[in-house]
């Protein structure tokens, strides 16, 4: 039987605490580990869900041969040259987005896992979400027709970010919170480009320079000399249609914070408006409407429509979190189900399809060519608002070597059975 996982957790912040409890659980994962630059948050992980060990740096842990796999939760910018670490001392990689921030880093990421044959996989919850979901199967039926456009976006106020930073950065959080959008722009274009079933080839984009938090945004005021909160592309995608998807920083919205607005085909055409989900499907010259928001939206949320003050509950982010029915959550193991769950109900479907691209020797949904595809756009589209809007191409790692399987996040079931 193939070894189980041994998992390293790198970062002990608020993010990973949500993921510890999935991995332990998962029948694929048999220890875990933590490090943190702060001992003391590693001692305080210990005491919430009683790791094997604690490491008391990033270089021993992947250094160590009781772990074969790690996963990073760790400041964005260090990721890329945290996997390429990982991955030249031979172990397996879960990150959480972006990929890195780096051009160069993401190329050479998929250089080692193409040469290692290593599994690496971005915890991307984009494609996960319903929307993504439903757009995908659609338009993979032929029932849109040709993609003409979509829209969509991840709207994050600053507001809601500041503690965030000062967690992880003390005194100096003012640096860290200036990264620029479009270098975390995953949430928005995996969801769009997974449900195409393509990639971005050229990019033209624009950004919003920030009046409010002048100490943040500007020339060195952040480590990337950063003036943009707010930041929106246009991309020509290898299929011939265009796609707008922004990254907004600096904007007054809360839930749902990230999501597809309009996917439109020639044929049909599905848009979002809050927790109003629509489709329209136009087959010849006639024009119907399908209600599909009891679907997409989360169960709990839709037993709860028609109470008063149900909409201002909902902007505000109550019930969000939740699975909703058109989630394919039959094919997770029993030992994830009874677990919470956020972000739309995504991180079990992440934790998961780490585990399963492992077990089964299968390259994961956002493997490391899908997961470059999803993050060198927004790279590029940087360098293009910076450069006042110039039209760019997008680098593109290519597809992954041939004959290897890569698995479906919409799958019924999985492709391997833990127990054999």
């Amino acid at each position: 039987m193939k070894p189980k996982l041994r998992i390293g957790f790198v970062g002990c912040g608020q993010f990973c605490r949500a993921f510890v409890p999935l991995f332990q659980a998962h029948p694929a994962v048999e220890y875990t580990a933590v490090t943190d630059k702060f001992p003391e948050r590693c001692r305080e992980y210990d005491a919430l869900f009683h790791v094997d060990r604690i490491y008391d740096s990033f270089e021993q842990m992947i250094a160590s041969d009781e772990i074969n796999a790690v996963a990073i939760f760790s400041q964005r910018d260090t990721h890329g040259r945290m996997a390429i670490e990982a991955l030249k001392a031979g172990k397996h990689v879960y990150s959480a987005v972006p990929m890195a921030t780096d051009i160069g880093e993401i190329l050479e990421i998929v250089r080692l896992v193409r040469e290692t044959g290593l599994t690496y996989s971005m915890g991307e919850t984009g494609i996960y979400r319903p929307a993504a979901i439903f757009c995908r199967r659609k338009y993979a039926s032929g029932e849109m027709g040709e993609m003409v456009y979509a829209e969509a976006q991840y709207n994050h106020d600053m507001r809601h970010l500041y503690h965030t930073f000062r967690y992880t950065e003390g005194e100096k959080w003012r640096m860290m919170a200036g990264l620029p959008p479009f270098y975390y722009p995953t949430h928005s274009t995996s969801m769009v480009l997974s449900a195409a079933g393509t990639y971005a080839k050229k990019v033209s984009a624009f950004g919003y320079t920030d009046t409010v938090d002048r100490d943040i945004f500007g020339a060195g005021r952040n480590y990337w000399d950063n003036p943009f909160s707010n930041s929106s592309m246009m991309l020509q995608l290898a299929n011939g249609a265009i796609a707008r998807i922004s990254e907004n920083r600096r904007i007054a919205w809360n839930t749902p914070p990230t999501y597809i607005s309009c996917f439109h085909g020639t044929k049909a055409s599905y848009e979002c408006s809050l927790v109003q989900h629509s489709y329209i499907t136009m087959p010849d010259r006639e024009v119907y409407f399908e209600d599909v928001s009891d679907l997409l939206n989360p169960a709990e949320l839709t037993a709860h429509r028609g109470e008063s003050g149900f909409m201002q509950k909902v902007i505000r982010g109550e019930w969000s979190g939740g699975e909703a029915p058109i989630q394919m959550t039959e094919r997770l193991p029993e030992e994830l189900k009874p677990l919470p769950t956020h972000h739309a109900g995504t991180h079990k479907f992440m934790v998961d399809d780490f585990c399963q691209a492992y077990w089964a020797d299968v390259l994961s949904p956002t493997n490391a060519w899908q997961a470059a595809r999803y993050n060198l756009p927004g790279l590029t589209a940087h360098r293009s608002a910076m450069e006042g809007g110039t039209l760019m191409e997008v680098p593109d790692p290519g597809d992954p070597p041939s004959g290897m399987q890569t698995l479906s996040p919409d799958r019924p079931k999985q492709v391997k059975d833990y127990r054999e």
